[in-house]
């Protein structure tokens, strides 16, 4: 059997979509004839924690787990355990995200002056992220540990970005093949333009940017227009692998029901994940307040349940319209329970972060939401990258954040259909098209066959 490093700052027992790409692709590399060697942190910084993540792990894979030096864990010895939010937006990205009122204290609303400063030392101390600390240990570490372990390629994910400057500093020493693998794009990130970044900072962030895409033996991107971007900055090849669902965990793939979920009756618009307010979905707000003033039957069924960590302006915004005992706000659930919540929906709502950059991401959730097989409503560009999915899969329709003809469509048929299938043991059927292409396995074989070609 062929093995692959793969350097990864995020592994199960952390949650996350970042989380689930990886220990997905590790689970069925096995059967396409690699070993999954994890190289990751023994003390990382994590967002959330999901032990049933930690059942994906096959028996081949190997797991080394070393030390790191993180800013805020300093800072956090230093001034105990209530460590503001300010400094959290040291961390990075992904760890802010649970770890105060703001799901994303990077590209949140207005700033404190500690917070403002704590963005610019981020963004111009830490070059390309807080994890760069870990780079020199781990290329003095792994290049002992391959000449006494060879493995036959390596692959790395970010972000962190820092993960994919150890594989290129591995590549050059080694030769071994290396696959930079992007699950967000770099400098053109939506919240890259809030680091308050000095000219030379951001000159240093397209150097190791260029110099990641040209030095890697291939890249992967997981969104088309990210690969389109990618490709036009370098020659060497960008592969496209998108998230996707993992068919055991929708046992039954053309189940409808609820799941075991008590109050079938219920109109429920759920959502899962983290829920930024830089995507709150104001105009969708206002469209179910409006219909409940209208219709009292409405308004006695609907639940808006919201999975994963919320930001409180959110939250504060449904309680203004008077949808507050409507709401049913479960904070973070794991993976198994999260896909029981999308099932049992009546409505999947994705909202999407409210800048430019958004229009090329496809979220992770999204491809568990075509998994549930229940009717989703994106709102965000009608253009993007998530609306393309949506169409080709006929699995929703996205709209515009000020659509409100659009929203309000999306809502009623979702409520008829609702209505069609109230009393039943189980919702109306609702089958979305082609959406083989987006199974953990089949894009697994997608990542072996470029593995087999290096």
């Amino acid at each position: 059997m062929k093995r692959v490093l793969v350097i990864s700052y995020y592994w199960p027992p952390a949650g996350g979509s970042g989380v689930q790409r990886w220990t997905k692709f590790s689970k069925y590399l096995p059967s396409e004839g690699w070993q999954p060697v994890i190289y990751t942190p023994e003390n990382p910084e994590l967002s959330s924690v999901d032990m049933t993540l930690l059942d994906d792990i096959p028996a081949e894979a190997e797991i080394i787990r070393r030390p790191i030096l993180e800013p805020y864990g300093i800072y956090r010895r230093l001034m105990g355990s209530n460590a503001s939010t300010d400094m959290k937006t040291l961390i990075g990205n992904d760890a802010a995200k649970a770890t105060g009122g703001e799901v994303n204290p990077i590209s949140g609303g207005s700033k404190s002056w500690k917070q403002s400063l704590s963005l610019w030392i981020r963004g111009n101390l830490f070059v390309p992220d807080p994890r760069v600390w870990w780079l020199r240990p781990s290329v003095r570490f792994l290049k002992k540990y391959l000449k006494e372990h060879p493995v036959d390629a390596i692959v790395t994910t970010g972000p962190p970005q820092s993960m994919h400057l150890i594989g290129l500093k591995l590549h050059k020493a080694t030769g071994i093949p290396w696959v930079a693998d992007f699950r967000d794009p770099w400098t053109k990130m939506f919240y890259y333009k809030h680091l308050h970044l000095s000219k030379a900072a951001d000159r240093k962030q397209h150097r190791m940017e260029k110099a990641v895409l040209d030095g890697a033996s291939a890249v992967i991107s997981v969104t088309p227009l990210v690969q389109r971007e990618f490709q036009e900055m370098t020659r060497t090849p960008v592969v496209l692998i998108t998230n996707g669902f993992d068919e055991d965990d929708y046992p039954d793939m053309s189940a409808t029901g609820t799941d075991g979920l008590d109050n079938a009756m219920e109109f429920r618009v759920t959502h899962t994940g983290l829920f930024a307010e830089d995507g709150n979905p104001l105009t969708l707000w206002d469209a179910l307040a409006e219909k409940c003033a209208a219709d009292e039957a409405f308004k006695s069924a609907l639940r808006i349940r919201l999975i994963g960590k919320v930001d409180e302006a959110i939250i504060t915004a449904i309680e203004a319209r008077g949808l507050g005992p409507n709401l049913v706000n479960l904070g973070y659930k794991p993976h198994n329970e999260a896909v029981a919540e999308q099932r049992s929906a009546s409505m999947l709502i994705l909202p999407l972060r409210q800048e430019p950059e958004y229009r090329n991401v496809l979220p992770g959730k999204i491809f568990e939401y075509l998994a549930a097989r229940r009717p989703v409503l994106g709102i965000g560009q009608e253009d993007g990258a998530a609306a393309q999915v949506l169409a080709d899969t006929r699995s929703g329709v996205m709209c515009n954040w000020d659509n409100a003809a659009g929203i309000r469509s999306a809502v009623d048929r979702a409520w008829s259909m609702h209505l069609a299938g109230q009393g039943r043991s189980s919702f109306p059927a609702f089958n979305p098209g082609d959406i083989e292409r987006y199974t953990r396995r089949h894009l697994t074989h997608v990542l072996a066959t470029l593995l087999n070609q290096l």
